[in-house]
């Protein structure tokens, strides 16, 4: 078995590589490492190794782990993203501990998390996640705003008080090739920027397709089953 040491090695050479071959600078890709289901221990041990940025689907779960990390000697360092679905109600968990947020997908999220931000004086980092579809073009099946809204919906975020639009985020859809769905994301990016130039960010790419992620301009490649081993349950938007 590969210890986590291996495999973040591994990791690391996949993205240089793949940013290599499409022309680009390897440190231009940064790693999200998905640590959804697996024990904080792991998380402290991918931290002593170097690794900062660190990603869960729940929040009860990213607010447990960064209280039993807070103790480390990097906790500083670190840095949590939430990259499952976010409820309005939770939105206020989310904003005090700092967290990025890959999953908007609606205005009335927005509403709530520009509301929690006032309230702690934070600026909030924040992905609209779109839709990417799947099989013969159907929307849903992987979470996100539709494509013909996302313009609008970033707008909305950038225009909130406490938010920073970072850029969009996208699952690639199950059952198709990802380039294909990835390039789509990377046109819908370049319609985002040229009304936003600051939202330079692209969070796309999982353990099995981030080569195609970072050969479409991702920025940000979120890497879970890759780094940590397989889990028994392995849906969501970082595997």
């Amino acid at each position: 078995m590969s210890s986590l040491a291996e495999n973040l090695q591994a990791v690391r050479e996949r993205i240089d590589a793949a940013a290599r071959a499409a022309g680009r600078d390897p440190s231009s890709v940064r790693l999200l490492a998905v640590s959804k289901t697996w024990p904080a221990e792991d998380v402290r041990a991918l931290a002593a190794l170097g690794q900062r940025h660190f990603a869960e689907n729940r929040v009860q779960e990213l607010t447990g782990k960064a209280l039993a990390l807070a103790d480390d000697p990097g906790a500083d360092a670190l840095r949590w993203h939430l990259v499952g679905q976010l409820q309005r109600n939770k939105a206020a968990a989310v904003v005090r501990l700092g967290a990025t947020v890959h999953s908007v997908d609606r205005a009335s999220l927005v509403e709530a998390l520009s509301r929690a931000a006032d309230r702690t004086e934070r600026r909030v980092g924040v992905y609209v996640q779109v839709d990417l579809g799947g099989p013969e073009g159907r929307l849903g099946s992987r979470g996100g705003a539709v494509p013909a809204d996302v313009p609008a919906l970033a707008d909305v975020v950038a225009a909130a008080p406490g938010l920073r639009l970072l850029g969009l985020m996208a699952v690639a859809p199950r059952g198709e090739e990802p380039g294909p769905a990835f390039a789509r994301l990377a046109a819908l990016t370049a319609r985002v920027q040229a009304d936003h130039p600051a939202a330079v960010e692209t969070s796309a790419g999982m353990s099995g397709d981030l080569e195609a992620a970072v050969a479409a301009g991702a920025t940000v490649v979120r890497v879970g089953t890759a780094l940590f081993g397989s889990r028994p349950l392995t849906s969501g938007p970082g595997e």
